[in-house]
């Protein structure tokens, strides 16, 4: 054999072998990056507290997102380049000219096929193994491309702030909030997730955001008890309330003197009377204050992550609200927050429900005006803006700009308002139909 054919087929041999070699390597970049991407946090963090090393690496080399995915990126082109660049040259020694057309079509195939779409579909569908499996040689990838990935990165951050772009380094695309919150919409919009599921999850990750303002009980619908009324009437007017816990108060309203819970008041009068020996006795002397707990005031911006510690904490379920001026303006329970998680909780000595929302026909829906627009949405799955108000009613007059009458209809973010009902300057009832229907 030709010595100088026999040097040419292995020069051939060699150039295919070095383009087989980085379409593996072009395939394990691109498997890498999207198992590393891909793979939950969540997952790793548990299989990495079982003590697997290989998990424990991921979410180590996950930690800076964007030096990750710039070395994976320039691993991935250089291969890629590179494999074109030897696959060029070998189809046109071959074929001629033609071989670059030639060549272009082959690799298009196989760097789609072999080093695209079969690791990126494996390490999807095997992400957190995936990710355990790369994580020690990407590691040494992102040490060794870290100094040119670092100089690119400033380049490109120079580049945008000349076309006045600020790109913060730390910023993260999604927060942990909203990657769960987009994972729950989906889940139930592909029906694996029900709807009750998600809102209690939502309604837990929203107690951060909100307010006690938000869904205290208005001072207009609290229950009270004068101190200076007689014994026999305070009693009257705790065993007829379906609340345990009433404020007591003297003089005015806004002076509260404490809290009576309807078990105190009971054994203190039991006492009276025992000592006593009749129970017209008993009510002699008796005075509401002794008994009565200290009131437990905050502030009506404290948000309700913030106050159910404070409850827990202080072992109490119970507080008054006042505004920056120390003015009553309602009252909230430990309760009232766990139904913005649980939903509505009712119990046998509540009274006989009173739907806020009542669903008529032809999809129109009967809402109470003081319903907060956070539980009018949970009950209908619509999605009603509560930036500006926290109730129907308060939605509604801050739209129109005034104090709507009975019988007016306005049309806004997709909605149909109709005033029904209204008593003196509050609207207590709607009937409110999407305008698609």
């Amino acid at each position: 054999m030709d010595p100088t054919v026999a040097s040419s087929d292995g020069a051939y041999w060699i150039t295919a072998g070095a383009i087989a070699f980085l379409l593996v390597l072009s395939g394990f970049f691109s498997g890498s990056e999207t198992a590393l991407t891909a793979a939950s946090r969540g997952k790793l963090r548990n299989q990495a507290d079982k003590g697997n090393s290989g998990a424990k690496r991921a979410l180590e080399i996950t930690e800076d997102n964007e030096r990750l995915i710039g070395s994976v990126l320039l691993g991935n082109n250089l291969v890629n380049i590179l494999a074109a660049s030897l696959a060029t040259s070998l189809f046109t020694a071959i074929f001629g000219e033609s071989g670059v057309a030639m060549a272009t079509l082959v690799m298009t195939m196989l760097v789609l096929v072999f080093a695209e779409v079969l690791p990126k579909t494996y390490a999807i569908t095997n992400a957190e193994r995936a990710a355990g499996l790369v994580s020690a040689p990407i590691r040494i990838v992102v040490l060794v491309f870290s100094p040119v990935v670092s100089a690119v990165r400033w380049f490109v951050r120079l580049l945008l702030r000349l076309f006045g772009i600020q790109a913060d380094p730390d910023s993260h695309i999604l927060a942990v909030r909203e990657e769960i919150a987009g994972a729950l919409s989906l889940g139930h919009s592909e029906g694996i997730v029900e709807k009750e599921d998600r809102d209690r999850i939502l309604g837990a990750l929203d107690l951060a955001e909100r307010a006690v303002e938000e869904i205290m009980l208005h001072r207009s619908g609290i229950e009270m008890i004068d101190a200076d009324l007689e014994p026999q009437e305070i009693l009257d007017r705790c065993l007829s309330s379906n609340h345990t816990r009433l404020p007591v108060y003297r003089g005015e309203q806004d002076n509260i003197i404490g809290v009576i819970h309807a078990k105190d008041l009971l054994r203190s009068m039991h006492k009276h009377m025992v000592a006593a020996g009749t129970v017209e006795a008993a009510f002699n002397g008796f005075d509401i204050a002794e008994v009565a707990m200290e009131p437990y005031f905050v502030p009506e911006t404290t948000t309700l992550d913030e106050q159910m510690r404070q409850f827990l904490r202080r072992r109490t379920h119970f507080a008054l609200v006042v505004d920056e001026y120390g003015v009553l303006q309602g009252l909230i329970t430990l309760e009232d927050i766990l139904e913005e998680i649980v939903g509505e909780i009712t119990d046998e000595h509540d009274p006989a429900a009173e739907h806020s929302v009542t669903k008529g026909e032809d999809g129109v829906f009967y809402v109470d005006g003081a319903m907060t627009i956070r539980d009018f949405n949970r009950a209908t799955d619509w999605s009603l803006p509560d930036e500006d108000a926290n109730t129907v009613a308060g939605l509604v007059i801050h739209e129109a700009q005034m104090i709507p009458e009975v019988g007016q209809v306005f049309a806004f973010h997709g909605f149909r308002f109709t005033v029904q009902e209204r008593a003196d300057n509050r609207i207590t009832k709607f009937k409110i139909r999407p305008l698609s229907s």
